[in-house]
């Protein structure tokens, strides 16, 4: 005569109920992901991070070219370029390009790496901005000198003001 032996386990939550736990947490953590932020970003945010990325608050005036729209019609992919006036040899070279925004949710926006081996001191990339406000790129040389220019950009939503 055999005995069986009932090897069912009980556990606290059944398949179900962890599908709908895991599916409830996928849920929130994604609504949190969504949920817009304001912006944490400031102009004295943007400047405190500029002087701590290139070292100063003394910035000269020339050499950078920060070329933006006046009105950027659709703030999600804003085209921008950046150009220093830098012959890109080993006694004169761009070693940084900053840039940073003042209203968007974070100031840092991005920092390019130069040598000269990088043939000219020019970056062009898209960036997000979340409303009207000024860019600010900075270009820190070889000898430690930096040069600065900020660019107003008006984001317009459907044609109206941001």
């Amino acid at each position: 005569m055999s005995k069986s032996i009932d090897t069912k386990i009980e556990y606290p939550v059944d398949r179900r109920g962890a599908l709908k736990l895991f599916g409830f947490g996928a849920a929130a953590a994604t609504a949190g992901v969504l949920m817009p932020s304001d912006a944490d970003a400031t102009p004295e945010s943007a400047k405190k991070l500029i002087e701590k990325l290139s070292g100063t608050a003394s910035y000269k005036s020339g050499k950078v070219t920060l070329k933006m729209p006046d009105i950027a019609e659709n703030g999600a992919t804003v085209p921008l370029t950046v150009h220093v006036d830098s012959p890109m040899t080993e006694k004169d070279y761009v070693k940084f390009i900053h840039l940073a925004s003042e209203k968007n949710p974070n100031a840092e926006v991005a920092s390019f790496h130069l040598t000269p081996s990088s043939g000219r001191a020019e970056v062009s990339t898209r960036m997000r901005l979340s409303k009207t406000q000024n860019v600010i790129a900075v270009a820190v040389m070889n000898d430690g000198s930096v040069f600065r220019a900020a660019r107003q950009v008006k984001v317009t939503i459907g044609g109206c003001g941001g």
